[in-house]
């Protein structure tokens, strides 16, 4: 992994799930029905979804990289899944202290990630989602998971999974680009598998489609949540527009928002479930 990625991913995990030695927690719960965000599982998704940044596919495979140990300790990998051809990387397996396959895919990395994010300000919706009517997403986000090799490696790692340990609860994770294909994923794995018991915790996710496209996923996929911080600014690409609500990119929900807050010498990590509309004012947007 080069250097300024690692500088970068971890201070998304720093920012994201973790206070200053001197910092306080609080945490900010919605009113609004609804799943409810687990702080404890997210900090241990948020290992997987580093982890899968790695380069070094025998440390990632036998999981024993410097990350692969403490919370994810005893992670079964089943399967790496990579296309070199697009540049992209995610793996599934099995945690059993979760009773669950995790599914992690890694987000766009190295010198690619400027021109990435400067891309993310011009992508337009133009695709259709299947069986969704109105549904628009990008074509870009969307093929990256349904139109590479990263699918079938996927959906067949996980049937594998299930072979071994049963219909066991599937976890979903990424971030940033990776993000983006988790919920793709996701939703895929409930749609078309019929995948009962899908959860998604992802990190710093952008915008992926429009409003009606949102509504689905939240039908389809209810226990789905973002996590994003102050710091970082891809999940407020692509833009959301507010003058055109059907034309415009809508985040799906329901997001998490961390920022810190400071009292005199103190440091406060709030930690604010946000409402269930995707788009809540009063968080990070």
């Amino acid at each position: 992994m080069m250097e300024r990625e690692r500088r970068w991913l971890g201070l998304m995990v720093l920012l994201c799930l973790s206070a200053s030695c001197a910092a306080r927690e609080l945490k900010i719960k919605h009113k609004d029905d609804g799943p409810v965000y687990n702080h404890t599982l997210a900090t241990i998704l948020v290992e997987y979804a580093s982890a899968v940044y790695l380069s070094d596919m025998t440390e990632l495979f036998t999981w024993t990289c410097e990350r692969c140990g403490d919370k994810t300790e005893g992670f079964e990998v089943i399967e790496l899944v990579v296309d070199v051809q697009h540049c992209l990387q995610a793996f599934v397996g099995v945690a059993q202290d979760l009773n669950a396959i995790v599914i992690a895919f890694r987000g766009t990395h190295g010198t690619s990630i400027q021109n990435w994010v400067e891309d993310l300000y011009w992508k337009q919706l133009d695709l259709n989602y299947p069986g969704m009517p109105d549904a628009m997403v990008h074509h870009g986000f969307y093929s990256a998971y349904h139109n590479t090799t990263i699918r079938p490696g996927i959906l067949n790692a996980v049937k594998r999974a299930q072979e071994l340990y049963g219909d066991i609860n599937i976890m979903v994770t990424g971030h940033s680009m990776g993000a983006a294909m988790a919920s793709f994923c996701a939703l895929d794995l409930r749609v078309n598998c019929l995948a009962q018991s899908v959860q998604v915790i992802t990190f710093g996710q952008p915008r992926i489609g429009n409003a009606v496209f949102a509504s689905y996923y939240s039908q389809l996929v209810p226990n789905s949540f973002r996590v994003t911080n102050g710091h970082d600014m891809v999940p407020h690409l692509p833009p959301y527009y507010h003058y055109f609500p059907q034309k415009t990119y809508h985040h799906v929900p329901r997001e998490v928002w961390l920022y810190n807050v400071n009292l005199e010498s103190l440091v406060y990590t709030v930690e604010k479930v946000c409402d269930g509309t995707g788009e809540d004012p009063s968080c990070s947007r």
